[in-house]
């Protein structure tokens, strides 16, 4: 859990907000609502993307060329946001997504990064040694796949789009994102369908 912001840090939001305001740049009520779309934002989001992908050909094409445009299509607000990338997994290779220098995420289309992908741990293992990584989330992958490790920075975001298990056709795009978990997103975990 983080520490609570410290009185300081509240007063200087408090005079940016209000030099802002108070210049036109921006109101009170955009910042609350740019919070609540921020606040709205869920794993849920990026699992809806993937099962659409999944079914939909055209749709994962618009994904693996523009995940931003591909993240509007569905309804998410990208303004203001980084780029998003979306990673391909193959029968050859897997993604794992890291920021090796913060906590950088795909907010829109994830929600809030779990306390783990901020950790200096995480952020150096991944990638010192990321099939050491995926072995502690229970993810083994055979030894000719290649495992390749992604920053996600300020300038551009990235989430993985996960390969459709077998045993999964004929499933709704419903049932599909329900398999979907946030780590599957991020490349700690694979989708499974049963």
């Amino acid at each position: 859990m983080a520490a609570p912001p410290r009185p300081e840090s509240v007063a200087m939001l408090e005079k940016l907000v209000a030099a802002l305001t108070a210049k036109g740049i921006l109101t009170e009520e955009e910042i609350a609502e740019r919070q609540a779309i921020t606040d709205r934002a869920s794993p849920e989001t990026g699992a809806r993307m993937v099962a659409r992908a999944w079914t939909d050909p055209d749709y994962r094409r618009l994904l693996l060329s523009d995940g931003t445009a591909a993240a509007e299509a569905m309804g998410v607000t990208m303004a203001g946001a980084p780029p998003l990338g979306v990673l391909e997994d193959t029968p050859t290779r897997h993604h794992l997504v890291v920021c090796t220098l913060c906590s950088c995420y795909p907010r829109a289309v994830l929600g809030y990064p779990p306390h783990w992908y901020k950790s200096a741990a995480y952020r150096a293992r991944a990638v010192r040694d990321p099939r050491g990584v995926l072995a502690e989330w229970g993810t083994h992958l055979p030894d000719h796949v290649e495992v390749r490790v992604v920053d996600s920075t300020a300038d551009y975001r990235w989430m993985v789009l996960p390969m459709r298990p077998a045993g999964t056709e004929g499933w709704s795009e419903e049932r599909l994102a329900a398999i979907v978990t946030r780590d599957c997103l991020i490349g700690v975990a694979l989708p499974r369908a049963g």
